[in-house]
């Protein structure tokens, strides 16, 4: 799936993903990733049973700080349990969990708007 709106030179864009890879910004990556404005890392998260708020430090220490993290959850919508909700929440960071290709899209969208977003995207599995 090709998802590449007009953005800000600069300015990271989830340009595609399928099974166990993303494209954005011209880079291949193999696996899941963080996301940010201007920069993307290799993400050792491989599904949702694997997220705890230790996985996202780099998110919550993230300058400028991050107000809203997306995560995509792999192929289908998983709940993000409530406390680590809550600690995201008291680190000043709105969480909305979806399937990761809709949290590629709604990242390219809150780029293209000079948002402080991240996506913690889970990489696809067969």
């Amino acid at each position: 799936m090709d998802l590449t709106p007009a953005v800000a030179e600069g300015r990271q864009m989830v340009e595609s993903y399928g099974v166990g890879r993303f494209r954005i910004s011209g880079v291949s990556y193999d696996g899941s990733v963080l996301v940010f404005p201007d920069a993307t890392q290799p993400w050792a998260v491989q599904n949702i049973a694997d997220l705890d708020y230790a996985a996202l430090s780099v998110v919550t220490t993230a300058e400028p700080p991050v107000e809203v993290l997306l995560i995509g959850c792999g192929a289908s919508l998983a709940p993000i349990p409530s406390q680590l909700r809550q600690r995201l929440r008291d680190a000043g960071i709105g969480c909305d969990a979806m399937d990761t290709g809709a949290a590629c899209r709604t990242f390219n969208i809150l780029v293209a708007e000079s948002r402080r977003v991240a996506a913690a995207l889970i990489a696809l599995s067969e």
